[in-house]
C-alpha cells in the first residue's frame, strides 16, 4: 500500500509542477496583427506590412537586385535563387521591400538559372531589395494561409 501512496504523491506533485509551467493564453484583442495586407489600387497585388516581431519570427532576409553581368544574353538583372517564388499556375514572383517591414509581390521573368543566381529578363530594377528568406511566409500572409 505504501508504494501506491508514494506513486500517487509523485503524480500529484508532477501534476502541480506541470500546471505551474502552463502559460496563460495571450490576450490578442489588444495586440496588433502580425501582418496587415492592403490592396494596391488598380492591381491584383497587395502591400504587406509586418510588425517588427513578425519579421523577426519569420527571419526576413533581403538582398539587392544586381545588374546582370555583361554577355548574359537577354538578362537585365540578377537575384539570388532564394528570392524566386512559383505560384500555383507556374508564374514566377519575388517580394520586394520598398521600405522596412513593407513587402510587395513583383512579377519576374526568369531568363536562366546559374547555380544560386537567377538571371531575369524582366523584374524589379537593380538596387531594389528582394526577400531571400521568408518569401513563402509573405505569400501565405498575402493569400490568407495561416499556420505555424
Amino acid at each position: 500500500m505504501s508504494y501506491r501512496r508514494g506513486a500517487v504523491a509523485v503524480l500529484v506533485v508532477l501534476g502541480l509542477a506541470l500546471a505551474g509551467c502552463a502559460q496563460p493564453a495571450a490576450d490578442t484583442t489588444t495586440e496588433d496583427p502580425p501582418a496587415v495586407v492592403e490592396p494596391i489600387e488598380g492591381t491584383d497585388l497587395n502591400t504587406i506590412t509586418l510588425t517588427a516581431k513578425a519579421a523577426e519570427r519569420i527571419g526576413i532576409v533581403t538582398a539587392r537586385v544586381s545588374p546582370a553581368p555583361a554577355g548574359s544574353g537577354t538578362a537585365a538583372t540578377e537575384i539570388p535563387y532564394g528570392a524566386v517564388l512559383y505560384d500555383i499556375d507556374g508564374a514566377t514572383w519575388a517580394f520586394t521591400s520598398p521600405e522596412p517591414l513593407v513587402f510587395i509581390r513583383h512579377a519576374i521573368s526568369v531568363d536562366s538559372i546559374r547555380g544560386d543566381v537567377v538571371l531575369l529578363s524582366a523584374g524589379p530594377p537593380a538596387g531594389t531589395e528582394v526577400v531571400t528568406v521568408g518569401a513563402a511566409e509573405l505569400m501565405g500572409a498575402e493569400l490568407g494561409v495561416e499556420g505555424e
